[in-house]
C-alpha cells in the first residue's frame, strides 16, 4: 500500500475521506450499515467463529432482526456487542423488567483497542449476561461493563 500523510490534506479532505472508506467496507462486505464499530465487531466475530475449530459456524442474521447479530447453523442465536471501551453500548430492544424470556443464547464481546484493532473475542451464555448487565442510565437500558470478572468468567475466543 502506498503511504500518504494524512496531516497535509485539507480539513474538507480528510472529510471526504470517511464516506469513501465506509463505501469500500460495504463494498467488501466487511460492514452492513454505518455504525462502523458495531458492523466491525459482527465481522471480526463471524469470521473468527467460522474460522476457529471447535466452534460453531456462524452467519449474519437476517437485517432487522432485533437483539440478534447472528445464527449459527445449529439455529442458536448470538447478539454481538462492540466495544474500545470499558462497557458495551445498551440493548436497547431487551425489556428491562421480564427475564423470563430468553432473547439469545449467546452474547459475544468483540473488544477492540483506541485504532479499532482486534484485540479480544469473550462468549457468554444468557445466563452469564443477565449476571453481568447493568443498568445503563440515562437511557435505563441494559449494558455489559467490561470487568476483570466478566473475563474470568467467559469463555474467550480470540
Amino acid at each position: 500500500m502506498n503511504e500518504f500523510d494524512i496531516t497535509k490534506f485539507s480539513d474538507d479532505e480528510v472529510i471526504s475521506l470517511y464516506p469513501k472508506i465506509l463505501k469500500e467496507l460495504k463494498n467488501r462486505n466487511i460492514i452492513r450499515t454505518n455504525n462502523l464499530v458495531g458492523d466491525l465487531g459482527e465481522y471480526w466475530c463471524i469470521k473468527k467463529y467460522n474460522e476457529i475449530s471447535g466452534l460453531p459456524k456462524l452467519q449474519d442474521a437476517p437485517k432487522s432482526t432485533k437483539n440478534i447479530d447472528a445464527i449459527s447453523v445449529n439455529g442458536e442465536r448470538y447478539a454481538i456487542k462492540s466495544t474500545s471501551g470499558s462497557g458495551t453500548g445498551v440493548f436497547a430492544s431487551i425489556p428491562t423488567d421480564d427475564d423470563t424470556k430468553i432473547f439469545f443464547e449467546y452474547l459475544i464481546l468483540v473488544i477492540f483497542d483506541k485504532d479499532y484493532t482486534l484485540k479480544e473475542i469473550f462468549e457468554l451464555n444468557w445466563e452469564q449476561f443477565l449476571k453481568f448487565r447493568r443498568m445503563k442510565p440515562p437511557e435505563n437500558k441494559w449494558n455489559i461493563p467490561i470487568t476483570k470478572n466478566l473475563k474470568f468468567d467467559a469463555k474467550k475466543i480470540f
